[in-house]
């Protein structure tokens, strides 16, 4: 069994919760997953299932999208909800403020990374210091705001839409748009629309994952990966080079059309799907690097 499942997360649960329920309902301990959601946030969970968590990596770096409210006058110690209340403020903001506000969080931005995150500090998990009550120095990191759109406001709450970078703490803008308003605010909800090459629209939830099983009709829902890999050229190989794919070998052939060095490539024996290579040049030879063989 391999694939990837583009899971629809409820709010609840951890990433590693959902990861846990599909072992048991596939009896299988090979799976992972791409872009960890905090408990309270629902969305898009790309799972990765047998020798398709190989692949796991080459989506870490992908853009996401989120639909977040953000409450005003109230800030906490984990920036949502969830935590304790440290202040509460008189919200005295107008529609034209806020919008005008938004508007300097597009574009790169940088961002303190929050106590309470799974980010490691000397093989410690902030939020396991946090807890303890020690806080530590994060340096502050960039990241890219593409677009920032208000859907909705009324007195005290916000909705807006938030096309992001990797590692992009919705928390944390929160935070910070409050703080330039100057009445604080902090996260009530947010929902992932997209990961990369994975849709919210096209999603499913545990019990629609649990009755395709049950149905037998896992193959609407565990897809190939390769599926979400189509920005990759695309290189066929010749069937006496399957060998020295598999075996991770340098692969020459007939690859001058990739011009550009270090680009990622889908590799194929006719309609098998093989793994993943990078364009790499020894002399005046186009050659193929194998990075992950998926078969």
């Amino acid at each position: 069994m391999k694939g990837v499942i583009n899971v629809l997360k409820p709010p609840g649960m951890t990433s590693h919760d959902v990861v846990n329920f599909l072992r048991r309902l596939f009896q299988i301990k090979k799976i992972g997953h791409s872009g960890t959601l905090d408990p309270a946030a629902a969305g898009v969970l790309p799972v990765f299932i047998g020798k398709a968590a190989k692949a796991i990596e080459f989506f870490m770096d992908d853009d996401k999208e989120y639909i977040a409210e953000m409450r005003f006058g109230v800030t906490t110690d984990t920036g949502d909800l969830d935590g304790n209340v440290t202040n509460i403020s008189k919200v005295n903001i107008t529609k034209s403020h806020l919008e005008e506000i938004l508007k300097q969080f597009t574009g790169e931005i940088s961002q303190v990374t929050p106590m309470y995150s799974a980010v490691r500090y000397k093989g410690k998990k902030l939020y396991e210091l946090a807890r303890k009550g020690i806080v530590v120095e994060r340096k502050p990191r960039n990241v890219k705001i593409y677009s920032l759109d208000l859907i909705d406001y009324s007195h005290d709450t916000a909705i807006v839409k938030v096309a992001c970078s990797k590692g992009t703490y919705i928390r944390t803008l929160c935070e910070d748009i409050g703080n330039m308003l100057g009445c604080g605010a902090c996260l009530s909800c947010l929902v992932r629309t997209s990961s990369g090459p994975f849709k919210i629209e096209n999603s499913f939830t545990l019990e629609e994952i649990q009755d395709a099983v049950l149905n037998g009709k896992l193959d609407d829902v565990l897809l190939p990966v390769d599926r979400f890999l189509e920005k990759m050229p695309k290189v066929n190989l010749a069937v006496d080079k399957e060998g020295f794919f598999s075996k991770g070998k340098m692969i020459n052939g007939d690859f001058q059309f990739l011009n550009d060095i270090d680009t990622l490539v889908r590799v194929y024996n006719n309609k098998e799907f093989l793994g993943i290579a990078k364009v790499v040049k020894d002399k005046d030879s186009i050659l193929l690097q194998v990075l992950k063989s998926l078969k």
